[in-house]
């Protein structure tokens, strides 16, 4: 794979330098961790939003509920994550 030089202000480069160093990473490997973090922060954002529109579409959930029996409620006694 080929490198590609960008420009980036000394400031921006710098900052950049150091988020990479405080993670023990070259700016390279930190550049594209952070590239891959930015995408997947943007498709979880998609799919929140598909989500919350499917969960505000009454004939959705009342489908749902027809297809597989609702969902299961939990006794009161039920231990839950925090």
């Amino acid at each position: 794979m080929a490198d590609t030089s960008v420009k980036i202000d000394d400031e921006t480069r710098d900052l950049f330098k150091a988020l990479a160093d405080e993670r023990g990473m070259s700016m390279k490997d930190y550049l594209a961790d952070l590239a891959r973090r930015e995408e997947t922060a943007r498709r979880l954002e998609t799919a929140t939003a598909a989500f919350r529109r499917i969960i505000n579409e009454p004939a959705l959930v009342e489908a749902f509920d027809a297809e597989f029996g609702g969902l299961p409620t939990l006794p009161r006694d039920t231990p839950r994550a925090a």
